[in-house]
């Protein structure tokens, strides 16, 4: 993807859709939603496609960056930004835990993840005098006002979860780009091969892991800004996995934007076009077309635009 499209996109992102859908607060909700299970497909993209690993626990480190800063904001009275920063952090920290499933391969390592999911769901559940069991936290501090801009609201909310989700794109690519994903690419074809000529397999995965928790408590840290309330079977719940799965496979979890279409198509059509028609069944016909995606295009979505666009543009060219 060149530059220039690059910045396209980017203007369209952050003055294009603002200028056209700012006054629709139901529509901005539905793309701020959107944003965060995007946000959530990248770390789960990151971690697969450079990682190699296929995890159905991200829910664990989304309520983790979540209480975080909840807790940080509301007991120890921090700025929320800073918050959500350190719920990063947080995260990553926490998935030090998980880092005994590194040794598994395949299934059991995504068992094994969603298991410890589990068990800080629990954990939040239990430990009542900080998390506050399972009533939950209340009046969790919004998202602040700068400089005029009220990032309170929907549309501030859209500002931050974009900027969230571009800088996990930015990073994902650099990471890609640099000699430890030229690594982790050469692990994919053979683990054995690398550890020989020098390369610490299990080390690399351990921080392909912390990026990804990372990025994921930052989306579960504004999250809980932006709804303002949280408890354990939401902070914790399995859709914020499921939904990101089903997002980055859509869209393409081996480019660093797929996910992010994925995320799009994924929710808006399926709020604003299969939800009005089927209210009951609407999420059967995304089934239908992921599956549909999976046989016709297995790469996902992404990969097959920009086939389309090289096919037009080698055409024009002749």
């Amino acid at each position: 993807m060149n530059r220039i499209l690059i910045a396209a996109l980017l203007a369209f992102a952050y003055v294009v859709v603002p200028l056209a859908l700012g006054s629709n607060a139901y529509v901005v909700g539905l793309i701020v939603a959107a944003l965060t299970i995007g946000g959530i497909a990248i770390a789960w993209a990151l971690l697969g496609n450079l990682g190699g690993m296929v995890s159905f626990g991200h829910a664990a480190f989304f309520g983790i960056g979540a209480y975080v800063s909840a807790l940080l904001t509301l007991r120890a009275g921090w700025p929320v930004f800073p918050s959500m920063l350190v719920a990063g952090f947080g995260a990553a920290i926490a998935s030090i835990a998980t880092m005994p499933a590194l040794r598994l391969r395949g299934p059991y390592f995504a068992l094994a993840i969603l298991a410890y999911a589990e068990i800080f769901r629990i954990l939040a559940t239990e430990l009542k005098p900080i998390t506050g069991g399972a009533a939950g936290l209340l009046s969790i501090p919004r998202l602040p006002n700068v400089l005029g801009l009220d990032f309170g609201s929907k549309l501030g909310g859209y500002f931050v979860i974009l900027t969230i989700v571009v800088a996990a794109m930015v990073a994902y690519d650099l990471i890609r780009r640099s000699p430890y994903g030229l690594a982790l690419k050469a692990m994919h074809d053979s683990e054995d091969a690398t550890r020989v000529v020098g390369v610490n397999s299990t080390m690399l995965k351990a921080w392909m892991l912390a990026v990804s928790a990372f990025i994921t408590g930052m989306v579960g840290a504004f999250n809980a800004h932006y709804i303002n309330f949280l408890e354990p079977d939401y902070a914790f719940a399995g859709q914020w996995t499921t939904l990101a799965i089903v997002s980055a496979i859509f869209g393409g979890y081996r480019t660093v934007s797929g996910p992010l279409l994925g995320a799009l198509v994924v929710y808006l059509v399926d709020q604003l076009a299969f939800k009005p028609i089927l209210p009951q069944g609407h999420q059967i016909v995304l089934g239908v077309l992921l599956g549909a995606m999976i046989l016709f295009s297995p790469g996902g979505l992404m990969p097959l635009l920009l086939s389309r666009l090289s096919r037009k543009e080698a055409s024009h060219a002749a």
